[in-house]
């Protein structure tokens, strides 16, 4: 079946175009057409005139709808997933929070389940955040679960559903050689919930790390006598930061100075969406912790955030309006980013052979439809 989408402006890496249109066949891709032109279709969507972009990616995204992954039910999961695509979300890898190993592979039992027979945003894996992290960063993540890094614990996670991400602390002992298994494996790990220095960066580096997790929280901060992993973070040329745009986590200002000295290409937009992210104010639970949401904003009380209730495309909103850099080049950090860094590499551009996961998005960025596989899979 051939679906020809129209009159849309086209954003994807590299491109703008006003007008143009897309030809899929059945899951993929076939053409990008310029103003004007015209093709034979079974079915015709018109765009009218709104924004055309690569669904999003969210790599870390513990909840949604009153659900959290660790919930470990396939309940939450297609709740979850179905909040996810009405923000434009078309994969995203379910995360975990610091807890014991059986939740965790409850967790990685149902998501499982859920990619046998989605009814929303696609799981091509799962996030752990923790529980290897160090328990004087633990933030909003549940310190009676810390514990030393354990490949064979994550060994037997990853036989269950791929880990295709992992959050830890490289400072921790028996940190980098876990790194070093974990990345021969084909797991991305990322530092997280730590007190690393520069130094303790290196070392990670050099055994296989990938990310940093939400850059600049929960992570040592830059000093002029030791720039730690914010500091790393900046001057490194490689390695890939997840940075959470809701302008509460990192002010406007700090927003600005990411994008503008750090490369596009090292950028990966993330909600850290947690279950009262598309629910009302009010108080909540996170890893056994009671949290509140005051004005969209989650707490636990002792006052530290604790995640988010970002929709995915309002944060990509924030940026545009704070950095006036054009879309086609920030719509990197939203998908093709983190579709290269997990190896989904028919993922994050509207160009022939990639599989047609897109996102319509209005001129304030709310999400008119989500198109996964070709599909039409939600319409506001």
């Amino acid at each position: 079946m051939k679906t020809l989408i129209t009159n849309a402006h086209i954003i994807s890496p590299g491109i703008d175009l006003v007008g143009g249109s897309v030809l899929i066949e059945d899951s993929k891709i076939i053409a990008v057409l310029q103003p004007g032109e015209t093709a034979e279709a079974d079915k015709t969507v018109d765009a009218g005139g709104n924004m055309l972009l690569p669904g999003f990616i969210d790599i870390h995204s513990h909840g949604a709808g009153g659900c959290d992954t660790c919930d470990a039910t396939i309940e939450s999961i297609r709740t979850i997933a179905d909040c996810k695509m009405k923000e434009g979300v078309t994969t995203w890898l379910p995360t975990t929070l610091t807890l014991g190993t059986k939740t965790l592979a409850d967790v990685c039992t149902v998501v499982k389940e859920y990619s046998d027979s989605p009814n929303g945003s696609k799981t091509p894996g799962v996030h752990l955040e923790g529980p290897y992290i160090n328990p004087k960063q633990c933030g909003a993540q549940n310190p009676a679960f810390v514990r030393p890094a354990d490949f064979e614990e994550v060994s037997m996670l990853n036989d269950i559903y791929p880990v295709l991400n992992i959050t830890l602390a490289p400072e921790m002992p028996g940190a980098i050689e876990f790194i070093n298994k974990a990345t021969a494996i084909g797991i991305t790990c990322s530092a997280g919930h730590s007190a690393a220095s520069h130094a303790d960066f290196a070392k990670a580096k050099a055994a296989g790390l990938k990310h940093l997790t939400h850059f600049c929280n929960q992570m040592s901060a830059q000093h002029h006598r030791e720039i730690g992993l914010v500091g790393s973070g900046m001057l490194d040329k490689d390695v890939k930061i997840e940075i959470i745009c809701d302008t509460i986590h990192l002010c406007a200002d700090m927003l600005n100075l990411t994008f503008t000295n750090k490369s596009i290409d090292q950028m990966m937009m993330i909600t850290d969406s947690l279950a009262c992210s598309w629910m009302p104010d009010g108080p909540g639970q996170l890893g056994g912790l009671p949290i509140i949401v005051k004005d969209g904003v989650a707490r636990l009380e002792s006052g530290n955030l604790a995640g988010s209730t970002l929709r995915f495309a309002h944060g990509l909103r924030n940026v545009h309006r704070i950095t006036g850099k054009p879309l086609s080049e920030l719509v990197k950090a939203t998908s093709w980013n983190q579709a290269q860094s997990l190896g989904l590499h028919d993922l994050g551009k509207i160009a022939p052979g990639y599989t047609a996961d897109l996102v319509l998005l209005d001129a304030d960025y709310n999400t008119l439809k989500t198109i996964i596989d070709g599909v039409v899979k939600y319409e506001a």
